[in-house]
């Protein structure tokens, strides 16, 4: 039998099992996936090796850096970044797929010390490199007593070469570990499909938080310009003092929602730059505004078909079977025999007088060459190998359980997004009539005010309305592109029909916002919390 190579295991015989279960007609997975299931290389997806033009100063800082002054930490620049800016900083920077790396290099190293079991040994033993001996030597016979010097050295070394010509350990062992090193391999495919899932929804949060300040600066706006008419009226006359407090209950909402709108935004910040592991001085920004992806074009069934046959996490389930298999196999091995053959070529070199003769030095040398075979049989064993073996079955059999609870999951994950994303479709809709109807509802209510024909809290509800219209609008197309995004993740499928890029003017339009918005001060909060304490 020929010797595997370094990143081959030696084969093991797989048990026969049944391809189709017979009572349903539907396929058993070992058969569809293999009862040893290989990743290949070609058609699986890799990460970003060096960063794009654009964002190449964006290196991930050294991983054991430990900022100890204020200028370290201090931000110093707003960096825009796309989505696909996004994928490749992560790929690139993220310490976490980083260190699921090393686990494959980890898994692969392990292999490759089991794979050596399959080669011989060769090892050199000395107890004399040399070794020197220096004494005297005093004897009393017979009333005569002599004493002579001791004065000697030598040299002794054994090369022994040794094989394991039947061991039983050996194939389970290299099968294991093989395993191992492939679901290894699947894991980091695994983990950088969750790192792109990740980062894209880190990034359509970031975009929802850029609306949220949006919204809340165009309230803001909104609710001056009511306060600054109701004041007016009220200072002509023609409105009430209830109108004005209205008008200032509305503008504190609103710059409540814009104080609540700009925290988000520096959490999303701040999210997506722990994510992409990016310099301690940099902080990330949305350079697209928030806008629908694209359509989902695969129907339910054909999603969930896919997801199975595209999912590493069924083949590591099914490779977690394999090397409960293996353990088993190993546990039983160790009672049964093993044979080694070896040969050993010994040398030994010595000089000098042992202090028997006086003044007579002697020297010689001597070599031997041994040839021989070791056995070693564990006969009884008190049953410990036959239970440990029991053992490992049973957990072979547990993992075909989990399996089927995976292969569950996956299905509902993919339903569970599916239906989402038909909700959020129907979100975008309603929303953006009630958008529409909110908007056309204030600008009728400011008329109607204008007008002296209703009154602030016309104005107010209107406005309201509009405020919550357009964040519920936001949100809707954010969850709506988080779910597509996800569904791509679990079916694997690239069905998404990419919606047209919407042309926007140079010049921003006119309207209320050129009203600036004055930043509000922040008070302490134990002063905040005294009555009376921001009037």
């Amino acid at each position: 039998m020929g010797l595997p190579w370094a990143g081959q295991a030696a084969p093991q015989p797989q048990p026969q099992a049944k391809s189709v279960d017979t009572s349903s007609g539907v396929p058993l997975a070992p058969a569809v996936l293999g009862p040893r299931p290989r990743l290949n290389p070609k058609v699986e997806p890799k990460a970003a090796t060096q960063l794009k033009s654009g964002v190449g100063d964006l290196g991930a800082p050294n991983s054991l850096a430990l900022p100890t002054k204020v200028e370290m930490v201090r931000i110093q620049q707003l960096r825009p970044l796309g989505l696909t800016d996004v994928e490749n900083l992560a790929e690139v920077n993220n310490p976490n797929l980083k260190a699921i790396a090393t686990q494959v290099d980890q898994a692969q190293s392990n292999l490759r010390a089991q794979l050596a079991l399959w080669y011989p040994t060769l090892a050199l033993n000395s107890t004399a490199l040399p070794s020197y001996v220096t004494g005297q030597n005093y004897s009393n016979t017979a009333g005569i007593s002599s004493n002579s010097r001791i004065s000697r050295n030598g040299l002794d070394a054994t090369l022994q070469a040794q094989y394991a010509l039947i061991n039983p350990q050996r194939v389970p062992a290299v099968a294991q570990a093989r395993d191992q090193y492939e679901k290894a391999k699947y894991q980091y495919v695994v983990s950088l499909r969750d790192l792109r899932l990740q980062a894209a929804q880190a990034y359509f949060e970031l975009q929802q938080s850029d609306d949220s300040v949006r919204i809340g600066q165009e309230s803001v706006r909104a609710s001056i310009v009511s306060l600054r008419d109701a004041r007016a009226r009220f200072q002509a006359g023609v409105a009430t003092k209830l109108e004005v407090l209205q008008a200032e209950t509305q503008l504190a909402r609103d710059q409540q929602l814009l104080a609540s709108g700009l925290a988000s935004q520096s959490v999303a910040r701040r999210a997506l730059a722990a994510l992409l592991d990016l310099p301690f001085n940099v902080t990330p920004t949305a350079k697209d505004p928030t806008r629908v992806l694209g359509v989902w074009n695969a129907s339910l069934s054909d999603s969930i078909v896919a997801a199975y046959s595209f999912r590493e996490e069924l083949d590591q389930a099914i490779l977690d079977i394999s090397i409960a298999n293996s353990q088993a196999n190993f546990a039983l091995a160790a009672v049964q025999p093993f044979l080694k053959v070896f040969t050993a070529f010994g040398y030994n070199q010595f000089q000098g007088n042992s202090g028997s003769l006086t003044g007579v030095t002697t020297s010689g040398n001597q070599y031997a060459t041994t040839f021989g075979a070791t056995v070693s049989w564990s006969i009884f064993d008190g049953g410990a190998a036959a239970a440990q073996s029991r053992q490992a079955k049973q957990l072979a059999q547990q993992n075909r359980y989990q399996f089927a609870q995976k292969r569950d999951a996956i299905r509902q994950e993919v339903e569970t997004s599916f239906y989402e994303l038909q909700k959020n479709n129907r979100d975008i809709i309603t929303t953006s009539r009630e958008v529409i109807s909110s908007r056309e509802a204030l600008r009728l209510a400011r008329l109607r005010f204008q007008a002296g024909v209703t009154t602030q809290r016309e104005v107010v509800d209107s406005q309201r309305d509009l405020t919550q219209a357009e964040v519920r609008y936001s949100q809707s197309i954010t969850d709506y592109n988080k779910r597509l995004a996800e569904i791509s993740r679990r079916t694997g499928l690239n069905q998404v029909v990419s919606c047209a890029v919407p042309a926007l003017p140079a010049v921003k339009p006119a309207g209320g916002s050129d009203v600036p918005v004055e930043p509000t001060p922040l008070i302490p909060a134990c002063r905040a919390a005294s009555p009376g304490a921001v009037f």
